[in-house]
């Protein structure tokens, strides 16, 4: 039947000059959803590319060049991989990698602040910088992803579950591995004592990889610039040829 004009429903013609972004949300196609969820994950994607260009202080094992971030996440992520058969309390695997490759995502804003230096000007505004800076990172993602990693990030801050503590020690394991496998380079630059070392690393590792840390004790030798340390059965032997330090591995005898 034929609607007189005068017995229009006044919100027909609302219908057919609303913009199409003014429409209630639950009014949405859900292919909208998808394509803005898939626009927001690229762009945490690409910003995730800059942690890149962030350089850390220790070098490559191979003493060639400093790692970066990115570099450190990576590896962290093997870490978590392959040492959990070590640790002294259950861990959930994947929560443990996940945690591990987000852990220091907040330093393309924040920055990378070098593990030894707690003086007060190294210190001052890191962690508003890095709060600021897991704000930003994960507001880029859709909002239900990036609050589950927000939340991985802030449980590793925190430090107060298995995967946390397990996630800690191999954080401290990598870099003290990096700088024994390299000679020392680092610790020597900062003037880094073994004791130095045992003392910030060893109240994190020892308690979630007691295995790992008895074999780490073994490694640290290079801080105090001894001639060679044991490295899994290897011994790393520092040679001087034109100012560069070489290194030839050997079986332990």
């Amino acid at each position: 039947m034929n609607r007189d004009a005068n017995d229009r429903d006044p919100h027909d013609d609302d219908a057919q000059h609303r913009d199409p972004h003014d429409r209630d949300p639950h009014d949405r196609d859900p292919h909208d959803n998808v394509a803005e969820d898939v626009r927001a994950t690229l762009r945490f994607f690409m910003e995730a590319d800059r942690l890149k260009e962030v350089e850390r202080r220790n070098h490559l094992a191979s003493g060639s060049r400093r790692e970066n971030t990115a570099e450190h996440s990576w590896h962290l992520g093997i870490a978590a991989m392959i040492m959990a058969p070590f640790a002294s309390e259950p861990v959930d695997l994947a929560t443990a990698v996940c945690m591990a490759l987000v852990h220091d995502i907040v330093e393309i804003d924040a920055g990378d602040t070098f593990a030894y230096d707690q003086s007060a000007a190294a210190q001052a505004g890191k962690k508003e910088r890095e709060d600021a800076a897991a704000d930003r990172l994960f507001g880029l993602l859709p909002p239900a992803m990036g609050q589950r990693f927000r939340a991985l990030w802030d449980e590793y801050e925190l430090g107060d579950t298995p995967e946390a503590r397990y996630v800690m020690a191999v954080d401290r394991m990598a870099p003290m591995l990096l700088n024994t496998a390299e000679g020392g380079t680092t610790w020597r630059e900062h003037g880094i004592t073994r004791d130095r070392v045992i003392a910030r690393n060893g109240p994190h590792i020892e308690p979630a990889l007691p295995a790992v840390w008895a074999c780490l004790l073994s490694t640290s030798d290079a801080a105090d610039d001894l001639p060679c340390v044991a490295v899994g059965g290897r011994r790393i032997i520092k040679k001087k040829k034109k100012k560069k330090h070489l290194h030839t591995y050997q079986k332990n005898r």
